[in-house]
């Protein structure tokens, strides 16, 4: 049974276009459904977090990424009573906006289309799943509920300031109420994107040599996780120590943002889903200490991770490769394919044609960009 403060399925907002319900599904239970078959889902197995597809089979890509959001996603809500369906559709789409190349094509892109109203991922998965993606024959898109495309816009919490120009188009079809709380089910998808990327980046940079046990041993609760560890088991084969050690500060994380919600949920004792998106600030989130202890984790991998200088050389590839091939389609659109050319001449003046360009270039697997600029650029 869930708790009075959950989505409940048969209180949804609808979709923008009324469809006939499941008879045997929930409407959250078709929007996952509806993701994970959509061809923007699929092409996560070939986009990165950190490292360039091609450096290793063992590095996160943005799918495995999202599937342990998912997983954890999914416990944290079952936990707390929340609607677990919710929770994973949320989860699941959260990263489908981003472009090739993890954060770097990110934040190239964001320069790159500063002149023509921005660039922001959450907004071009928004895009994606209510415009991009066009298999139906009553709508583009999927037809996602009210709630879960909350969930998508809100991931970073609520919206505030200028809207990116892709939000600004969803919002102004059908109100997100964008200056509010989500949630409490996204809200768990948002922390779960935290818990897993702390836990996985960790072992990356392990697995890639930026850094060694002996460092982590350095900082707060990693430390005390390998101790642990050592402790219980003593002369441990290294990959098992490291493995040991990480699932602890997995679990760390998840008992923690369990324990804050519980403790929130019992004194503020919230009695609908509004109840929630009228609070001040998440209910949600990891506790203080435990947030300041991850800001020193989070300091760590960017120091000696994302700013690597082995890192740093293939971010500078990559982002000469999206500043060579956004120009290049943007003055010659028949260099993209012909549906995508037929758009660009459709749409009227320069800034249309970049946001055409955009969701071209966006829409690339990091495999795919590096063909490209191979081709076009040499």
């Amino acid at each position: 049974m869930n708790a009075p403060y959950a989505c409940q399925p048969e209180e949804s907002r609808g979709r923008h276009w009324p469809e006939r319900m499941s008879t045997f599904r929930s409407p959250w239970q078709r929007d996952r459904d509806r993701i994970i078959h959509s061809s923007a889902f699929r092409r996560l197995k070939h986009k990165t977090q950190v490292f360039v597809e091609h450096e290793g089979d063992y590095y996160r890509t943005r799918l495995t990424h999202t599937i342990e959001v998912a997983q954890v996603a999914r416990t944290i809500a079952g936990v707390l009573g929340l609607n677990t369906d919710l929770a994973e559709t949320v989860a699941l789409a959260h990263d489908l906006g981003h472009p090739p190349f993890g954060h770097t094509g990110e934040d190239a892109l964001a320069a790159l289309m500063a002149p023509y109203g921005g660039f922001d991922h959450n907004a071009q998965a928004l895009r994606i799943v209510t415009r991009m993606e066009r298999h139906y024959a009553d709508f583009d898109g999927l037809n996602l509920t009210w709630e879960s495309l909350e969930g998508i816009a809100k991931h970073n919490g609520p919206v505030t300031g200028p809207l990116p120009y892709a939000l600004a188009e969803v919002n102004a079809e059908w109100d997100l109420e964008l200056a509010g709380n989500a949630s409490a089910e996204a809200q768990v998808a948002a922390v779960a994107d935290d818990v897993a990327y702390n836990h996985h980046d960790l072992h990356d940079g392990l697995r890639a040599g930026l850094f060694t046990e002996e460092d982590l041993s350095q900082l707060p609760v990693v430390g005390e996780a390998f101790a642990e560890v050592d402790a219980l088991h003593p002369g441990l084969d290294p990959m098992r120590r490291r493995h040991e050690a990480l699932r602890r500060v997995f679990g760390v994380m998840v008992e923690d943002v369990i324990a804050v919600a519980q403790n929130r949920l019992n004194s503020l004792q919230p009695q609908s889903v509004q109840d929630i998106r009228d609070m001040e600030g998440p209910i949600i989130r990891f506790s203080k200490p435990l947030y300041q202890n991850l800001k020193a984790i989070k300091l760590f991998l960017f120091q000696r991770m994302y700013r690597a200088p082995s890192v740093v050389v293939e971010r500078e590839r990559v982002t000469q490769m999206l500043n060579g091939l956004f120009p290049l389609f943007l003055n010659d659109p028949s260099k993209m394919p012909d549906h995508w050319l037929a758009a660009a001449e459709a749409a009227g003046d320069e800034t249309g044609r970049a946001r055409v360009v955009l969701d071209y270039v966006a829409g690339m697997t990091d495999r795919f960009a590096i063909q490209e600029a191979e081709r076009l650029l040499g």
